[in-house]
């Protein structure tokens, strides 16, 4: 019997030992710099190691596991079973099923593991679901792993592992936050202490979770993010477990949990030539403003963190003190009540911002100065342009959530502007959301290359 494992991180690499270890030929394929389990076969890409298996186990992470199955599936013999053991929306899942099952005689198999890999690793319980489902029972009973067969569609087994991630990384990231609190306040240890009494392994326990948390944040952010996304589809309120996945963002970044900008200098430098068009794509057109906000000089372009304003109609005194507070690569955002009838910045402001490195404002309201704004190179999206002057009396509101042509926006968002428009991205969405944009960026290019070789094919034949 022959095992593909795609993915060779920790749960990966442990699977891959289980079969070795019990007699299975075991090929391995990742394309990060990860070590090889012994007496694994490192593969050099995805179609040579599917090829001749009667079990593919996808273990890549959630993000990118339908591009691999879509790349494995070409190569997937007849009598191969698929078996997809991220942790991913049931959605997701049936993508994942209906793209292999392409292949003629492959069946695909939903399997969640429930429990903790490194702790008991191959012998960690499964729940599996989909036309495969049986022979994924019978291959890891090979291995004396407990399976439970739902009998159901794919998405199934993914759905209960989903609901035990509410409670497993919501305990995770309680303890992250209650242990980092303890640790500011000078009191970690008596935390720790009083957390391990609670738990029944104790300290292992607490580690586990507090440690895990930080390794693995990023991966598991995304898995309840997916749980989120079931709370709503159940009818129940999503927020408590969308904070979890907040703070396992937060957790898996150097920074962990300090009030440092959730999106990175490298992740905003990422989105560098990326247009508003594809971002709106990736998210179903829902994170574009208002088609009114428009740039005010042609090629405008800008990328940055949301410094946020909300201000009364017609008055930018709140501006100003956004401007006095503002850091390089940010790009203010103004709520300004959808006036037109006053400018709220022109060129005088447009440049006191400039050389604190803000990048470019974006406006529910107006602007003036058109022609010095397009000179000093400063990017200005607005929806009207008016010769009058503000006023400065306020009030207003700086680094709040503020609307700004149908969005909301909130403060160390990502904003990109260019002669389309603007998107807004939720930080904590803007990784996710730049790999979607450049997977339609790159499906629409191939789509240019091949209507414009079948224009030369035709007019060649005339």
């Amino acid at each position: 019997m022959r095992v593909a494992v795609l993915g060779l991180g920790e749960a990966g690499s442990l699977y891959a030992s289980g079969f070795r270890g019990n007699g299975w030929a075991v090929a391995g394929y990742d394309p990060g710099d990860v070590s090889t389990p012994d007496g694994v076969e490192r593969a050099d890409s995805v179609r040579a190691a599917v090829q001749g298996c009667d079990l593919v186990l996808g273990l890549t992470g959630a993000k990118v596991a339908l591009a691999v199955a879509r790349e494995a599936a070409p190569h997937l013999a007849s009598g191969t079973v698929f078996a997809d053991m991220n942790a991913a929306a049931p959605q997701l899942k049936r993508e994942i099923a209906q793209a292999v099952q392409e292949s003629a005689g492959v069946a695909f198999a939903d399997v969640s593991v429930i429990g903790s890999v490194p702790t008991h690793r191959h012998g960690t319980p499964l729940v599996t679901s989909g036309a495969g489902a049986a022979q994924v029972a019978a291959h890891f009973g090979t291995l004396g792993t407990p399976v439970e067969d739902l009998g159901a569609e794919p998405g199934a087994a993914s759905a209960r592992k989903l609901l035990r991630s509410v409670f497993m990384k919501g305990l995770g990231a309680i303890i992250t936050q209650t242990v980092e609190a303890g640790r500011a306040a000078g009191d970690e240890q008596w935390v720790r202490e009083q957390i391990a009494a609670e738990l029944a392994s104790g300290e292992s326990t607490l580690d586990r979770l507090y440690q895990g948390t930080a390794k693995h944040g990023e991966r598991r952010a995304f898995e309840v993010s997916a749980a989120a996304d079931l709370m709503a589809d159940l009818r129940l309120d999503a927020e408590l477990t969308q904070a979890i996945s907040h703070v396992h963002t937060l957790a898996a970044r150097p920074a962990g949990l300090s009030s440092a900008p959730l999106v990175s200098d490298e992740l905003l430098a990422a989105h560098a030539d990326v247009a508003t068009a594809n971002i709106g794509d990736a998210v179903d057109r829902l994170s574009l403003a208002d088609s009114a906000i428009r740039p005010l000089w042609a090629g405008a372009r800008a990328i940055g963190r949301a410094l946020t304003v909300w201000t009364r109609a017609g008055d930018n005194k709140a501006i100003h003190e956004a401007i006095k507070v503002a850091q390089p690569g940010d790009l203010i955002v103004v709520n300004g009540q959808g006036d037109t009838s006053r400018a709220l910045i022109g060129e005088l402001i447009a440049e006191r911002a400039k050389a604190k490195g803000v990048v470019g404002m974006v406006l529910d309201g107006a602007a003036r100065d058109v022609d010095v704004l397009a000179e000093i190179g400063f990017p200005v999206w607005a929806r009207a342009v008016s010769p009058a002057g503000p006023y400065k009396f306020g009030p207003g509101h700086v680094s709040v959530p503020v609307a700004v042509g149908g969005l909301v926006c909130r403060p160390g968002d990502v904003v990109v502007g260019d002669s389309d428009g603007v998107a807004v991205v939720p930080a904590e969405e803007a990784a996710k959301v730049l790999a979607q944009a450049r997977a339609v960026e790159a499906d629409e290019a191939g789509r240019r290359t091949a209507i414009r070789a079948g224009v030369v094919a035709s007019g060649g034949a005339s």
